[in-house]
């Protein structure tokens, strides 16, 4: 305990009993006393301090009668559990102001030494406790149940081998496991029509990762950086951090609008595949054409591959990246939707140049996501574990879309555009209703949804859109929770 203690003994100081109620009272307010064990006696506490004992008895004797201890016969005294929770209420706390003086002086005004304040981002719903909720309509998350746990255990340890050991306990400064490398070059991106030797593909925490990375690489004050709107808008913020002027990108029904909004810009985001959240997919053409103006106007384009596994037709549309012929789609994709939100695990694709400086900008912050878990991915993907729980995954999620869209059909028709594949449906409710609030009295009612708003940039496009994801919820719980979805609305528009 007497490290808390910090007691100066020049003679133009505060006397030390003064110094020592002073921070007695600090580390009591501030809770890093226990509550339920006695403060050092007066001669132990005073020998370890090197004071009079006298000086620790009053100070234990003031205290007591100021509420902040309570003696206890024959155990010694304790804090009064009561003093902090009057501390919440300045009436009836008993701190003076010279205490409360000195538990502030001198802090660093952080408000003041920040050079960029990013605040607090939004959740697009309860998603830390989903599980708690009995119809969990969240997006992102993925049903435990589907997840192969026991492939998965078998890979750890793989991983954990003695050769695998060797290979991933050192430091590789900024190079990745040339396992995974090779397994995202010949499992992953063929897939979806992509070539790219191993200098062109860098491994990230996630896409966020990816995006964040690229942002620093392509964009400052100078940048005008366009994005999908609505969309994924993290990407704004993120471009904003480097001082990039957003442009707030307008999508219909077949993804984004090539006009001549894209003129000014000098690199845009966008999500082709499955468009965020609207869901729906940019045709041949419309990709052909984004193309055609993306090498007239020299802009750079940044592909987030969203739910580029989850498929439900026989022939999904090949990535913007494959029709790439001037090295201007930078491909970023994330295996974290098909095996483990909290796995972190995504990769980007580029021209050698810009993986090479994504990769020496990636050294700087962390030099490398961990290679154990790189191993054991690696060894998921190379045993064709993969692709076993993606075909599980694809089955699943088509049963359940199907279960979505004869609900939603039932007690909330004409409501939805029915995807082709990915997790969630974009659901656009009555003229007169606020998604907010209707997401805030779902969640009184047991359903956490989507309010549209968590993907508006702008302020122009209307908050009667809400996104329902199921890969979380049980799939008996789907049309039981769209009935209440339903009656709640109704209820809302009666009122």
């Amino acid at each position: 305990m007497s490290a808390l203690f910090h007691l100066d003994r020049d003679q133009n100081a505060a006397t030390l009993q003064k110094q020592i109620r002073e921070q007695l009272v600090n580390a009591i307010l501030g809770g890093y006393l226990p509550l339920d064990e006695p403060l050092p006696s007066s001669r132990s506490l005073a020998k370890s301090l090197n004071v009079a004992r006298n000086t620790i008895v009053l100070v234990y004797d003031e205290l007591s009668a100021d509420g902040y201890l309570v003696s206890r016969e024959r155990s010694g005294y304790f804090v009064d559990p009561s003093i902090l929770k009057n501390r919440m209420d300045k009436e009836e706390s008993a701190a003076t102001e010279e205490e409360e003086a000195a538990a502030t002086d001198n802090k660093v005004n952080w408000g003041n030494k920040l050079k960029i304040q990013i605040g607090n981002q939004p959740n697009p719903t309860n998603a830390h406790s989903w599980h708690r909720y009995p119809y969990p309509f969240v997006y992102g998350q993925l049903d435990s149940k589907l997840f192969p746990i026991e492939s998965w255990r078998k890979c750890w340890r793989d991983a954990a081998s003695v050769q695998a050991i060797r290979d991933w306990s050192s430091d590789r400064y900024d190079s990745d496991d040339p396992m995974l490398i090779e397994q995202i070059q010949k499992r992953i991106l063929p897939n979806r029509g992509i070539q790219a030797c191993k200098e062109e593909i860098l491994i990230t925490i996630g896409s966020q990762h990816s995006l964040y990375l690229l942002a620093q690489l392509l964009l400052d004050s100078q940048s005008r950086f366009g994005i999908e709107d609505p969309g994924y808008v993290s990407a704004g913020h993120i471009g904003r951090v480097f001082g990039a002027e957003i442009a707030s990108l307008p999508v219909d029904d077949q993804g984004l609008i090539v006009s001549e909004q894209l003129d000014q810009c000098d690199a845009i985001y966008l999500t082709p595949s499955y468009q965020c959240p609207t869901t729906v997919t940019m045709p041949l053409e419309r990709r052909k054409a984004l193309m055609e103006k993306a090498e007239q106007k020299d802009l750079v384009i940044i592909e987030d591959d969203y739910e580029m596994e989850i498929n439900y037709g026989s022939n999904p549309t090949p990535a913007l990246k494959s029709l790439d012929t001037s090295d201007r789609v930078l491909y970023i994709g994330s295996l974290s939707k098909t095996l483990a939100p909290g796995l972190r695990m995504g990769f980007m694709v580029g021209p050698k140049a810009l993986i090479q400086e994504a990769r020496n900008l990636r050294q700087l912050m962390l030099r490398h996501p961990p290679l154990n878990n790189q191993r054991a991915v690696a060894l998921f993907l190379a045993q064709g574990y993969h692709d076993a729980l993606l075909r599980k995954l694809v089955r699943n999620f088509q049963e359940r879309s199907e279960i979505m869209a004869t609900a939603l059909d039932k007690h909330m028709p004409g409501c939805y555009n029915q995807p082709s594949g990915g997790s969630s449906y974009w659901c656009r409710l009555p003229e007169v209703m606020d998604a907010t609030e209707l997401k805030n009295k779902a969640e009184e009612r047991g359903l956490l949804i989507i309010s549209g708003d968590s993907y508006r940039y702008s302020d122009r496009l209307p908050k009667n859109y809400i996104k329902l994801g199921f890969s979380a919820i049980d799939p008996d719980a789907i049309e039981p929770g769209i009935k209440i979805l339903a009656d709640l609305i109704e209820e809302m528009q009666g009122a």
